[in-house]
């Protein structure tokens, strides 16, 4: 009998391991990581390896797990109303399953990155810092809305693009000047995350009323927040099309214009689609605007080596 339920079991474990490491933020990691890398081996002139980019990966992925893991075990009541189908929230996985992961996951991505180099090792150890201070008390930087968008757009859009561009640049043994094409990245992702920072509060608006978690929803309300992040992102679109336009010398102005156009239009249409009432309309236009995350680690580094 044990022999038929075992697998189920397992599978059902890993199942609720894929939801406790947050997929949509897993593969916006794995993006990251792989759009870093194509962008570096662009400006090597074809000069790469495979091995860096498998271990700034997996190093990355547990990095990953512990900042979304750790904020699960400090939000169970809350998740309880904003995320019930998250393992914790739901019974799934114990507190004790789940801050062995958290444990576990944090070591390896600190070790890892130190055997890699210490670019890789800098980046990974300051989100890991800023990732504890955004959810672990005393501090918890997520009860203040700008200090909660800081914290998720600085990592995002800042630290782990340069410091991934960087530790790629020190092992492919290039100049550690960052090129023009990966500011021009970390511009747009970091303005970029600054909208997902924002309207990722619209459909938690009950559980963060009540355990008081000061967001910008309910401070400007649901509809000023979803134009203003709209916006945002159309500010990210026209900035690329312009850098497009004013010709680029390591990007393909072409290819950056057309792209960017369509992803712009894309996601007013998407927009009009919206009822603002219906919380699962509101998640999944969310999840939608990470799609657009994804497709820009992408677009770009395509954009880089068509150049």
């Amino acid at each position: 009998m044990s022999q038929v339920s075992e697998p189920g079991f397992q599978a059902s474990w890993f199942y609720s391991f894929w939801k406790f490491s947050r997929p949509h933020t897993i593969i916006g990691t794995s993006l990251s990581v792989l759009g870093l890398y194509l962008i570096a081996v662009a400006a090597s002139n074809g000069n790469y390896s495979l091995f860096p980019l498998l271990g700034a990966w997996i190093a990355c992925l547990c990095g990953n797990i512990y900042i979304v893991g750790l904020n699960q075990l400090e939000d169970v009541a809350i998740d309880k109303i904003n995320k019930p189908h998250l393992p914790v929230a739901a019974g799934e996985f114990s507190t004790t399953t789940g801050k062995f992961i958290v444990a576990i996951t944090g070591i390896l991505a600190l070790l890892l990155a130190l055997l890699q180099g210490p670019f890789l090792f800098g980046m990974v150890a300051i989100s890991l810092a800023i990732g504890t201070a955004y959810s672990l008390p005393p501090i918890r930087l997520k009860r203040f809305p700008f200090w909660a968008a800081l914290c998720i757009f600085s990592v995002r859009g800042a630290i782990v693009n340069l410091g991934l561009f960087l530790h790629y640049s020190w092992v492919f043994q290039q100049s550690q000047l960052i090129p023009s094409s990966v500011w021009v990245l970390t511009l747009f992702i970091l303005v970029f995350t600054f909208a997902i920072a924002i309207f990722k509060d619209i459909p938690d608006m009950e559980g963060d009323l009540l355990y008081n978690i000061q967001t910008f929803t309910l401070q400007l309300g649901k509809q000023a927040v979803f134009n203003l992040a709209l916006w945002v992102l159309t500010v990210c679109y026209v900035g690329m099309i312009l850098v497009g336009v004013l010709r680029l010398a390591e990007v393909n102005s072409l290819f950056l214009v057309i792209t960017h156009l369509v992803a712009v239009v894309w996601m007013w249409r998407q927009s009009r689609q919206v009822d603002l009432q219906e919380k699962t309309a509101i998640a999944r236009f969310y999840q939608f605007i990470w799609k657009l995350f994804f497709l820009e680690y992408l677009l770009f580094p395509i954009a880089c080596l068509l150049a």
